[in-house]
């Protein structure tokens, strides 16, 4: 049987992150549809369910290693910008930031200097703020 289904999916695409994505939504959809009985819920993780299928069982490879990229970016980008938010919030008793009205750079200054003249890294304007 297992090889049977190997010659099934030579030439298909198969299951990649964006499947895996997807049949934790839909199992997710069905668990609560399950609890709350609500059929719109239990009928959007069905046709998850079957574009999830559609994609794993699809001869358009490069199609779906295109789609799939363009999630592993968008996850990556979000990864960014959390790990980013975390490290400024652990910093943000030391520190202070600001943008830099010329290029928009952020700037880190030490808190409670008072009055300071800070110069962008990027485009070197200077600008005055409180810190």
């Amino acid at each position: 049987m297992k090889e049977k289904f190997q010659r099934f999916m030579v030439g298909r695409y198969g299951f990649d992150d964006l499947s895996r994505i997807f049949l934790g939504i839909t199992l997710a959809l069905m668990v609560v549809s399950l609890f709350t009985k609500n059929q719109f819920l239990y009928l959007a993780a069905l046709v998850i369910l079957i574009y999830c299928y559609y994609r794993t069982f699809s001869r358009n490879i490069a199609k779906r290693q295109r789609e799939n990229q363009k999630f592993c970016n968008f996850r990556y980008q979000r990864a960014v910008k959390w790990n980013k938010f975390k490290e400024r919030r652990k910093q943000k008793k030391i520190y202070r930031f600001y943008k830099c009205p010329q290029c928009s750079q952020a700037v880190r200054v030490p808190r409670g200097r008072g009055k300071i003249c800070i110069t962008c890294p990027k485009c070197q304007t200077e600008f005055i703020k409180k810190s």
